[in-house]
């Protein structure tokens, strides 16, 4: 022991240096304090932007909600199809927190005071507080309006789970009665509501179905890219979005632009207001079509319960004025949606079927009027030459006779306009041998028969375009034997392989009318249009005269010519002062049903519509003649024309409209 130490009291030691166990102490808890020292500091001062995006994207949520549809319009400004309100009560079930934990205590003490041995989980019991709270609000509506709804409670449940920031739907498709007393008798504050959504309406019904289209609901739209929020959670109110035809073809353009709101939450999911940001929808752009609703009405008048299409144009733009398919359907049956029934009956009646653009029938002896161009051009006939050999009724092709089924059928010798006039087979079976099968091809496609017109419709790729011109070369490839004599007869009256659509022919009566090859057909209007110019015919005035004497001829009855559609000079059909210039035609197939076919143009002299119509027989192997089917239903557009020229003529000014046109589509 030390000196010092030994003056020291007994049991008293001190120590006169430092223990380094306590050192190597003190530097641990240093270091420690001073690592969570720094990673505060990071996490407080370096880190601060990182939490404060977390506590947004937990704190907040997206709601988004689509801008209406556009509508469209016919070329007068009718309306053809729009949205209107549609009406239902909705319950905001994030503003009712604090009922549903009042009723969550309440069913508990209810199952606990019972002395339940299988009590709910919370997860369970919670479930049954939201039921009945909204069952309550429902029987309180029921009161109001006289109902009896039940509460489909795992729709109910599965909205909460999934879309709980979004309105609740209660009932639907509230009558205006019910609108009205709602309005009065539900509190302003109330968590009910009555909710405006907007459905597409077609005030027409069945005008222009296949060719407007439908919408479908329950579409979730692309968010903007300039729509703050885009990390948040986020809720989207369904849209609806074009299934076919224009409704389809233009959806980019009709559809509305989506808005919505972002809103503050709580941590158990409940909105907190005001909401934080708010963007309004936006209309979709409106869509001007070139459809004349006056005659497309005709035209599906006159079709009626046959089926058929007709197609009529605009000699000088090309514009479509009708394009009717029967049979077809109601478009306000898919509006909110189309039910199984409904969906059934299209089916069966086969009408969803747009026959005017996607029918392929053969053209029958419409078809004898691009004969007749092929041999004026190639110098085989002149105007007034007659055939080799009369008709008789009859004539030898090959090893097979071949019949005159046209007028009485026996024509005898005449020239082309008669023979155009009264259609006649044996003249046009001559004709169509000396011309050849590769002239017909060649002028055919050089007339753009050869493939369907390319149109603002879906669903029109080539790949599905059954357009056929036959020539040798396609006969080699297709039936693998050259082709005979027989099939020249065939192809020379628009028989055996040939197929165009109705559109086509309405197409290549507007290129006759212009004296031009070719017509590009639109269903956009445009006010200030240009005339359409393409390559001419190349017929003679000669020529042309003829070609023209005999598709007038076809829609009289002299005592030199029986037109195939004198039908249209009888009183009942009789339009005064119209000078039409048309073409009968009837593909008869073989143990399928025959088509009736019309093609036209009027006025001959300035003509301003063509016409195409076809009409499919109702049985197999049945006469079915162009100008008793055909022709009639072509007649009701032309005089529905005929009467609005007169009336603009009157008022010296365009038809009045009935609604503003909006601008033309881009």
């Amino acid at each position: 022991m030390s000196r010092a130490d030994q003056s020291l009291p007994d049991g008293v030691v001190t120590h006169t240096g430092q223990d380094r166990r306590l050192l190597v102490f003190y530097a641990l808890v240093s270091a420690v304090l001073l690592t969570l020292m720094g990673g505060l500091a990071w996490q407080q001062l370096l880190r601060a932007d990182v939490h404060d995006a977390r506590e947004r994207q937990q704190g907040l949520r997206r709601v988004l909600v689509p801008g209406p549809r556009g509508r469209i319009f016919d070329r007068e400004g009718r309306l053809l199809a729009g949205s209107r309100p549609r009406f239902a009560v909705t319950l905001a079930l994030d503003e009712l927190g604090r009922e549903f934990r009042a009723e969550y205590q309440a069913v508990r003490q209810n199952f606990r005071a019972a002395g339940e041995k299988d009590v709910p989980t919370t997860a369970q019991l919670e479930q049954i507080a939201r039921t009945s709270v909204v069952r309550r609000y429902l029987e309180s509506l029921d009161s109001i309006l006289g109902r009896q709804t039940r509460l489909d409670t795992a729709g109910l449940q599965a909205h909460f789970s999934e879309q709980s920031l979004l309105p609740y739907v209660l009932l639907n498709d509230l009558t205006p009665e019910e609108y009205a007393r709602l309005l009065e008798q539900l509190p302003v504050n109330s968590p009910m509501q009555v909710f405006a959504s907007s459905v597409r309406e077609y005030p027409f019904a069945r005008l222009a179905a296949h060719t407007l289209g439908y919408v479908s609901a329950g579409v979730s739209r692309e968010v903007p890219e300039d729509f703050p929020g885009e990390k948040l959670a986020t809720f989207q109110l369904k849209d609806m979005a074009g299934r076919d035809g224009l409704e389809y073809k233009f959806e980019e353009q009709l559809m509305g632009g989506v808005g919505g709101v972002i809103f503050r939450v709580t941590p158990s999911g409940y909105r907190i207001n005001p909401p934080r940001v708010k963007l309004a929808p936006t209309r979709g752009r409106d869509l001007v079509t070139s459809l004349d609703a006056d005659l497309q009405a005709a035209a599906e008048s006159g079709l009626d319960d046959l089926t058929g299409a007709a197609v009529a144009l605009d000699v000088r733009t090309g514009e479509v004025l009708v394009l009717a398919s029967s049979p077809n359907y109601n478009l306000q049956d898919f509006t909110p949606r189309l039910g199984s029934a409904a969906s059934d009956d299209i089916t069966a009646r086969g009408a969803w079927f747009n026959r005017a653009v996607t029918g392929f029938y053969p053209p029958g002896s419409t078809f004898k009027l691009l004969t007749s161009i092929a041999a004026l051009r190639a110098g085989v006939i002149t105007p007034e030459q007659l055939m080799d050999e009369p008709c008789d009724g009859r004539i030898r092709i090959g090893n097979t006779w071949k019949t005159c089924d046209n007028g009485d059928g026996h024509h005898g010798a005449i020239s082309l306009s008669a023979a155009i006039a009264e259609s006649c087979d044996v003249f046009f079976y001559q004709l169509g041998l000396q011309t050849q099968p590769e002239r017909i091809a060649a002028e055919a496609r050089r007339f753009h028969l050869a493939s369907r017109p390319a149109i603002e419709l879906p669903n029109l790729s080539p790949k599905n375009d059954r357009s056929i011109i036959p020539e040798p070369a396609w006969f080699l490839r297709t039936h693998g034997r050259k082709i005979s004599d027989g099939d020249t007869a065939n192809i020379a009256i628009g028989q055996g392989d040939v197929l165009v659509t109705p559109l086509t022919m309405a197409c290549f009566a507007a290129s006759l009318a212009r004296d031009e090859i070719f017509t590009q057909p639109t269903l956009l209007h445009d006010p200030g249009a240009p005339a359409q110019h393409h390559e001419r015919t190349g017929l003679t005035p000669e020529q042309r005269t003829a070609l023209l004497d005999g598709m007038e001829g076809c829609t009289m009855s002299t005592s030199t010519v029986i037109g195939t559609a004198r039908i249209l000079t009888a009183p009942s059909l009789r339009i005064p002062g119209l000078q039409i210039a048309g073409k009968t035609g009837t593909a008869q197939v073989k143990d399928r049903k025959n088509i009736a076919w019309f093609i036209c143009f009027a006025p001959r002299k300035n003509p301003q519509i063509a016409i195409a119509v076809a009409i499919e027989g109702q049985e197999a192997g049945e006469t079915f003649a162009g100008g008793a089917y055909a022709a009639p239903v072509a007649q009701k557009i032309l005089r529905k024309w005929s009467e609005k020229q007169a009336r603009a003529a009157a008022t010296a000014g365009p038809p009045m409209f009935t609604l503003p046109l909006p601008a033309p589509a881009p």
